[in-house]
């Protein structure tokens, strides 16, 4: 099996796990190929993610490091995260479960399908979201003015520090802090989260991604549009986005873990 690494480059100790990752892979008979600024640490040569090959993905890091790698793919491959961040809701693995995991490599593993969303702006797109997109002011202490339009019917009209629109699996993050519920990451659909809204009766919705959704912007205050914490985008005053499901999902490695027992263990740690 040929195994792409991808580490976390500012701890340490995420490239010493990294290292007897690639040794205990090796061992098993398995190809490892690096990432590139992970190669450069650990004094090798490697790939850029833009560049990855293989048949496995395998990210030593937080939920950061597995959304650019996921970002940065030239095609989608199955992604297994090692948690070497603060929580990790992304990653599968605590590091002391690595070494079962590697054996078990040899007889295959199973993939899930990741729902993403694509943000298209007259017709071109702007970029696809694992987590969220995140529409909010370039001026701080200034409020939004958004239109929510579903199948073409104008369903709701607020004003808020920004706007949040998750994809299930990123409901468990910034959606979360900012009041959303925890949604199931089967779930094909979008939740919208305003963030401060003026109004209390400005709540979360979840919309199927089979309804045609497009959030309009119009006021006075410039916006940008900031995906999964990695593009910004800027909209200016008055912008019109069409959301979509995206047409290529992100890939994990199904690691057999229940999703609400995982999130469970990862809220304690908070």
């Amino acid at each position: 099996m040929k195994c792409f690494l991808v580490s976390r480059i500012d701890l340490p100790e995420s490239l010493e796990c990294t290292r007897k990752i690639k040794t205990a892979l090796e061992h098993e008979g398995h190809t490892v190929l690096l990432e590139a600024d992970t190669a450069s640490c650990l004094g090798s040569s490697g790939l850029p993610c833009s560049q990855a090959i293989g048949d496995i993905v395998i990210v030593i890091g937080g939920d950061g490091t597995i959304l650019r790698t996921v970002q940065q793919l030239p095609h989608q491959i199955p992604v297994i995260g090692i948690n070497h961040g603060e929580v990790g809701f992304l990653a599968d693995l605590e590091p002391g479960e690595v070494s079962n995991f590697i054996k078990s490599l040899a007889s295959g593993f199973a993939v899930e399908e990741r729902m993403r969303l694509t943000l298209l702006q007259d017709d071109t797109s702007l970029g696809d979201a694992l987590n969220e997109a995140l529409i909010v002011t370039t001026r701080p202490a200034k409020m939004l003015r958004f239109s929510i339009m579903i199948d073409g019917v104008l369903s709701e009209q607020f004003r808020s520090d920004g706007l949040l629109i998750s994809t299930p699996t990123g409901s468990t993050a910034y959606a979360m802090s900012a009041g959303g519920p925890i949604v199931d990451p089967r779930i094909q659909g979008f939740l919208l989260v305003p963030l401060a809204p003026y109004l209390l009766s400005s709540r979360p919705h979840l919309i199927s991604s089979d309804r045609q959704l497009e959030i309009r912007l119009d006021c006075s205050k410039p916006a940008n549009l900031v995906i999964d914490g990695q593009k910004t985008v800027e909209l200016g005053s008055s912008a019109s986005l069409v959301v979509q499901k995206a047409i290529h999902p992100a890939l994990f490695v199904d690691a057999h873990r229940n999703f609400f027992e995982k999130v469970t263990n990862k809220l304690r740690r908070l």
